[in-house]
């Protein structure tokens, strides 16, 4: 298929240079989407049917066979060999059970070693002498060591995670899954999946992956790619909202109120107050004539600007417009019969475009921002009834900036700054959005991502007691809210096929101190994994644990307090074992990965050495904060973990 689409010739096919630069790079394109992938198998399933798909159930009928793979492919004719597993005839493959075999006779895996086909295992699904039996493939493929970025799981996904990835493009829906039960996986497929459904839609308007840091979006972004997607952008909300250069941060205080959502009704209020009413007369002079709009006329355009509640940067360039209107009115009434150029004309007119400056004037969003953070009567005035004077004060930059340029903007200033931009000039919509590790957001960052998906929808990803900031998410339906999608459906996934079942029970002794509505994950894996927690001596503990974990096949990450990590790097050298930092792909020759707690969030290794929980705890701002952190970190583990402690654990560890 690959070698069809290299030996096209577009010599003789395209009108011009332009046709030609598109179609090239078109076929660009398709010919990365068949890229191969080493030890990536075409194929990974088999769907025997009872009858023909669509087909009338007539008796005596046969049936018909299907390969289900990650890729649609076609022989020479262009008859398919395998179905892509998003096409509506590979759903049974996923959904078809006992109850409901979905007209299934046979569904065969496939199991592979290194490229090569080693296995297959079959289920009788409408045969009711047969008994049900757990997959030994699907557990193997489940439990297979993860060495390098994430990949897809196609082969694997659940009934559960299936009807989530095939939902609708129109509607939003949010996923509450804890450690280790695929919902960022479910997101990105999903993706996928609305790629193949609806990709004319989205070839227009565009697809979105935002995740909460860069180490996260290098270890995913090679799942889309592997499925033949190539055009989902990734970003995060610092990248989304990059309209200053942040160089500054904030206290928790401050950026808890910068972050809260009556900060929208300041940043509106500050905007609009720059509007004023007419005082004057507009005289507009053409030839030997004057026309006058009388100032109670172009107050009554003024007002009703402002009530029809658009953007201030359209209603400003409606405003030329409206005067010249009111100028062309009088013009007809006069006898004269101007056209369209007439009032374009008039819009820019010398006399109009200084009305239009002091009834309207423009605004930059950052200065707008920085008055407010730095004015403290203007904050004050704006404010009032909705930030009380405590609020004001901890927000209030204590050295004012001399401009926007030499100012140190915050992650939060900038959210505000993004706020402003779009009160001005409404910000650009994609077609979907995929929201990972959303628990971390406050309302202003809901509200950004929310503006890039007003006219499309969105997958929000992620688990409320993983939340890690101290305006981490309470729930989904204020989050929902925030993001401008109150309607979304809220679904919980419970089944975690990632965290071994020791290590899970272990983590889950927190949740009735850092979430105590939700319920504990329930670990599919059959292999309960390896689990020790270990009082330490030292560093040279810790470096000695690494070092037996190694002795296993897979990564290993080594997560710690980040101010642990400078010591923990210097012991990790001199004993001789190189190690990665997040985000970096591991090698057979390097395996360990050293992780601050503060980026362990959505990584996963096969085995993983978490060192000194109370330190993990005590790095955050609060003992809450401090214990979600810790949950984190102890649920990053595939198939073992080991806890090393120097000081006392944490009372809420205590079993």
């Amino acid at each position: 298929m690959r070698e069809d689409v290299e030996a096209l010739d577009i010599k003789d096919v395209t009108a011009n240079w332009v046709n030609a630069a598109v179609l090239a790079r078109q076929i660009d394109d398709r010919i990365k989407a068949l890229a191969d992938l080493s030890d990536t198998p075409l194929f990974f399933g088999r769907l025997d049917y009872l009858h023909a798909p669509g087909a009338a159930r007539a008796e005596g009928a046969g049936g018909e066979r299907f390969y289900i793979g990650r890729r649609h492919v076609h022989d020479a004719d262009g008859d398919p060999m395998v179905i892509d597993w998003r096409a509506p005839v590979s759903q049974p493959f996923y959904r078809a059970s006992r109850k409901n075999p979905m007209d299934i006779g046979l569904r065969r895996r496939f199991g592979y070693t290194g490229g090569d086909l080693t296995a297959y295992e079959d289920e009788h699904l409408s045969d009711p002498g047969e008994t049900a039996a757990t997959s030994k493939l699907l557990q193997q493929e489940i439990e297979r060591p993860r060495v390098g970025p994430m990949r897809d799981i196609v082969a694997t996904i659940q009934p559960e995670q299936d009807e989530i990835v095939r939902s609708g493009l129109s509607g939003t829906v949010c996923v509450q899954g804890g450690p280790g039960t695929g919902k960022t996986a479910v997101g990105l497929h999903r993706v996928a999946y609305l790629l193949y459904a609806h990709r004319e839609r989205l070839a227009r308007t565009g697809t979105l992956v935002i995740g909460p840091n860069r180490s996260f979006l290098h270890y995913i972004e090679q799942v889309l790619p592997a499925l033949g997607e190539l055009t989902v952008q990734q970003a995060t909300v610092d990248d989304l909202v990059a309209h200053v250069e942040v160089r500054g941060t904030d206290e928790a205080a401050a950026a808890i109120v910068k972050g809260d959502a009556r900060m929208a009704v300041v940043l509106k209020r500050a905007l609009y107050s720059h509007v004023t009413l007419p005082t004057e007369p507009v005289v507009v002079v053409r030839g030997s004539r004057r026309w006058r709009v009388p100032a109670y006329e172009l107050e009554e355009i003024v007002r009703e600007l402002l009530a029809r509640d658009i953007r201030y940067g359209a209603a400003r360039e409606a405003l030329p417009q409206r005067i010249a209107h009111a100028v062309l009115v009088r013009m007809e009434q006069a006898g004269e019969a101007p056209d369209d150029r007439v009032q374009d004309a008039v819009a820019r007119n010398s006399a109009v475009k200084a009305a239009v400056k002091a009834l309207w004037p423009a605004v930059d969003p950052a200065r707008l921002v920085l008055r407010l953070l730095t004015d403290a009567e203007f904050l004050a005035e704006h404010a009032e009834g909705v930030l009380d004077e405590d609020e004001r004060k901890t927000i209030l930059w204590a050295r004012p900036a001399r401009s926007v340029k030499t100012a140190r903007w915050s992650a939060a200033d900038a959210v505000l700054v993004d706020e402003a931009a779009d009160l001005i000039q409404r910000t650009h919509s994609l077609g979907h959005v995929v929201l990972d590790e959303a628990q971390d957001l406050s309302p202003m960052q809901y509200r950004a991502v929310g503006r890039r998906c007003t006219t499309g929808s969105a997958t929000v990803l992620g688990d409320l007691a993983q939340g890690t900031t101290p305006w981490a998410t309470r729930s989904w339906a204020e989050a929902l809210d925030h993001l401008g999608k109150p309607d979304g459906a809220v679904e919980e996934l419970t089944a975690g096929f990632r965290v071994p079942t020791d290590v899970i029970a272990y983590a889950s002794r927190l949740l009735p101190h850092i979430a105590p509505g939700l319920a504990p994950v329930a670990s599919v894996r059959e292999n309960p994994g390896f689990f020790e927690v270990r009082e330490a001596t030292g560093t040279a503990d810790t470096v000695a644990a690494c070092a037996q974990l190694l002795g296993h096949e897979g990564s290993t990450g080594l997560i710690a307090a980040d101010a642990r990590v400078p010591a923990l790097a210097e012991a990790l050298t001199e004993a001789g074992i190189p190690f990665l930092a997040p985000g970096e792909e591991t090698t057979r020759e390097t395996r360990l990965t050293l992780v601050p707690a503060s980026l362990a969030k959505g990584l996963e290794y096969d085995y993983v050495v978490l060192d000194e929980p109370r330190a993990v705890v005590d790095g955050e701002p609060d003992e809450r904060t401090g214990l979600r952190r810790l949950y984190v970190a102890l649920t990053r583990a595939v198939s073992g973990l080991i806890v090393t402690h120097t000081a006392a654990l944490p009372a809420q560890l205590a079993g």
